[in-house]
């Protein structure tokens, strides 16, 4: 039988939930307010990985990737105190724009449907 999940998947699962807390509650960078971690992606020799975080406020998701990548070292060695790997993946954050562009696609579906509808209706 196979495995659903690799070991690179499990340690993305670990650290996504890791670094959440980490980010929430120790990093003090005022430019990093309210994200989400999205997605980890780690490369199958663990010695990258890529963080995937989606902004609150749009205009500022540049700023908030500078301190995220300002911060990545010190993220990096307090996620290694909390995770027992032997090589802790050097971490990258990108910006993930995925749920911004679901709600703009979803508001065209709606309007499209309401003008359909007011279409029928006249």
């Amino acid at each position: 039988m196979a495995r659903d999940f690799s070991r690179t998947d499990r340690i993305a699962d670990v650290m996504q939930r890791e670094l959440s807390v980490l980010i929430r509650e120790e990093l003090k960078d005022p430019r990093v307010g309210m994200i989400t971690i999205s997605e980890i992606k780690v490369s199958k020799d663990l010695a990258y990985a890529k963080v995937f975080v989606s902004v609150m406020m749009e205009e500022k998701a540049k700023e908030t990737l500078e301190g995220l990548n300002k911060a990545a070292g010190f993220l990096r060695g307090q996620l290694a105190r909390k995770m027992t790997i032997r090589v802790m993946p050097q971490l990258s954050f990108v910006y993930d724009d995925t749920t911004i562009k679901a709600n703009r696609i979803s508001r065209l579906i709606d309007d499209a449907i309401a003008s359909d509808k007011k279409d029928n209706e006249s």
